[in-house]
């Protein structure tokens, strides 16, 4: 392993900081924005949070060639620079499907950044370093999610657009790369594999099935959250704000302490997250006031902040030094592809299952979900836990 500098690991966690804000740091401006576009369909709406997903995915399957031509900086370079154009420029355009292409450009920015945000700690750092390291990027990465959610919702009370002036944030983590990160050639070391070959897939499908089903469940929230929340209670965008930020703030603290967590609770911990999804999506579906409510977003917040690095962690460990042009690809692509199907599979199945006029629909669905991930874990990790601390 590279001896590296706090400055480089700093460099590194700047961009897991930009990560969520791709699709989640809008979504307490959805309510005003489908407000402006009233004559779009809903669904089309909730795409503008969701499609940089798909986007993310697409670029990850190129991830491995792209890293055995460029360096790391280089590559990182290039994504926070179209990170920023796209991220702000949908501040410029005024219809729902120019805002979709910007939208995919800024899912290409994050499909080359995302890989590197954990990817290199595995390269830098040993196994035994790894959960700490983990945690703290998804604690960065939470941090940019309440930064960027409280900055968008106060914004987007100006003006609807305003709120898309968060991804100027970006220029920070840019500034930091150019000046600090270090030029590896990832895909060197990794001649002969292939990110998204089936074998991959099958080494790592417990962690990488276990990601598509949690971020499926967890953007049940930013993608209704604002939305049913005004209707169920009658908040202000104001007050969903505040929430949304502070369900990022509990995911933060929780990735703080993940390492410590992971210390005492080794076997038990793998089961947190599904459980911690159910119990917070069934406050929020019975929510008559706006205690349960609260609830709700402290266990979903534990839930995101304990369940990502967790998966994160057990698979870097499994990949080695490979992990960026391996597994990490593949974790990405499975957190991003969740975030795009939520919407696409908790609609239909809301109306189905629930009827149209069941407003807390969704949050029913989640429930469902839940249990499968539950189930999922069970059979999938029954033996299996992480390496002893040495």
């Amino acid at each position: 392993m590279k001896k590296v500098s706090s400055v480089v690991t700093a460099t590194i966690l700047s961009m897991s900081l930009l990560t969520v804000m791709a699709g989640a740091a809008i979504a307490p401006a959805l309510d005003i924005i489908h407000q402006h576009f009233a004559s779009s369909q809903l669904f089309l709406v909730q795409l503008i949070v969701s499609i940089p997903a798909i986007f993310i995915i697409i670029t990850n399957l190129f991830f491995l060639p792209i890293s055995r031509r460029f360096g790391s900086r280089i590559i990182a370079i290039a994504g926070l620079l179209l990170y920023i154009v796209s991220g702000a420029g949908c501040y410029f355009v005024d219809s729902v499907s120019a805002m979709l292409v910007m939208r995919a450009l800024l899912g290409v920015s994050v499909g080359l950044i995302m890989p590197l945000s954990t990817g290199l700690l595995s390269y830098y750092f040993p196994p035994e370093e790894q959960a700490r390291l983990m945690g703290l990027s998804a604690a960065m990465n939470q941090m940019g999610g309440v930064v960027a959610t409280l900055l968008a919702g106060m914004l987007a009370t100006i003006e609807w657009n305003d709120a898309f002036l968060v991804y100027l944030l970006g220029a920070v983590a840019l500034f930091m790369v150019v000046r600090w990160l270090p030029d590896e050639h990832l895909g060197s070391s990794n001649k002969r594999g292939k990110a998204f070959h089936p074998r991959q897939l099958l080494k790592f499908h417990p962690s990488v099935v276990g990601m598509l089903l949690l971020m499926t469940i967890f953007f049940v929230f930013p993608t209704n959250f604002a939305i049913i929340t005004s209707r169920q209670l009658g908040l202000s965008t104001i007050h969903i704000t505040v929430i949304m930020v502070g369900l990022d703030v509990v995911a933060f603290f929780a990735g703080l302490v993940f390492g410590t967590l992971m210390k005492h609770f080794r076997k038990a911990i793998k089961y947190f997250a599904p459980l911690a999804f159910l119990a917070g999506y069934l406050c929020y579906a019975v929510a008559e006031t706006i205690a349960p409510v609260i609830i709700g977003s402290v266990l979903i917040g534990l839930a995101n902040g304990v369940g990502v690095p967790y998966l994160l962690t057990i698979a870097s460990i499994k990949a080695g030094r490979n992990a960026a042009t391996t597994v990490m690809p593949l974790l990405s692509a499975a957190l991003y592809l969740g975030q795009f199907l939520s919407p696409i599979l908790v609609v239909p199945l809301s109306r189905l299952l629930f009827g149209s006029a069941c407003v807390e629909a969704p949050y029913f669905v989640a429930v469902l979900f839940s249990i499968v991930f539950l189930a999922q874990v069970f059979f999938t990790r029954q033996f299996q836990s992480l390496p002893p601390e040495k």
